[in-house]
């Protein structure tokens, strides 16, 4: 989807085999649902160990709260100019990146979410994810700016992105950019790069 993929033949091995595991445990959560479908099962499916699994994925539900995007959209970010504003570029990288997946991709996030929106536990692991998330964010806006890591003014950046992500598109981005979702995210972002100003217009919906 992007340039900054792993480059080491161990790294694509291990790519190579994360990605087995997970293609293969989303194809049996979608046949038989996530409640039922064992580690066991997606191990043998994978045709890996139990323990190459854990090493993978801690647990289950790690397998749906893992999102493969987060990277691309980092390395995107990292990849603009500096003198590009920050909300600018993780606008531009949301499309660069998001508009590289394929139909089948976009099926497999489509699952994701709505397995991630239906099960209760996954829900109650989301505020540590959306923290780690900001972190990470941050910290790439950071060095973008020639900040150090954990910077204050680049966290509460991130975590503004965040939480209009979260307003904007709650169930996450699931189409591709012709759809509403983009609209909104886009949205989103040009207001909070506004100042987040209040008005009685809506986002777009078509």
């Amino acid at each position: 989807m992007t340039s900054s993929l792993p480059t080491g033949l161990r790294e694509r091995k291990k790519a190579k085999t994360r990605a087995s595991i997970r293609e293969h445990a989303m194809r049996l959560f979608e046949e038989q649902g996530y409640a039922v479908t064992t580690i066991d099962q997606i191990a043998e499916a994978a045709d890996v160990s139990q323990s190459t699994f854990f090493r993978y994925f801690p647990t289950k539900e790690d397998l749906i709260l893992f999102d493969e995007y987060d990277p691309l959209l980092f390395a995107a970010i990292r990849e603009l100019p500096s003198e590009v504003d920050p909300i600018e570029a993780i606008r531009r990288s949301i499309h660069d990146v998001f508009e590289r997946a394929t139909p089948q991709q976009w099926a497999r996030e489509r699952l994701r979410q709505r397995i991630f929106n239906e099960v209760p536990e996954l829900r109650a692991r989301a505020m540590q994810q959306f923290t780690e998330t900001i972190s990470m964010l941050a910290d790439v806006v950071a060095e973008r700016a020639g900040l150090a890591a954990g910077n204050f003014s680049t966290r509460v950046l991130a975590g503004a992105v965040i939480g209009a992500a979260l307003a904007a598109i709650p169930g996450g981005l699931t189409s591709g950019p012709e759809h509403a979702d983009f609209k909104r995210m886009d949205e989103a972002l040009t207001l909070l790069a506004a100042g987040l100003p209040v008005r009685p217009d809506g986002p777009p919906t078509g």
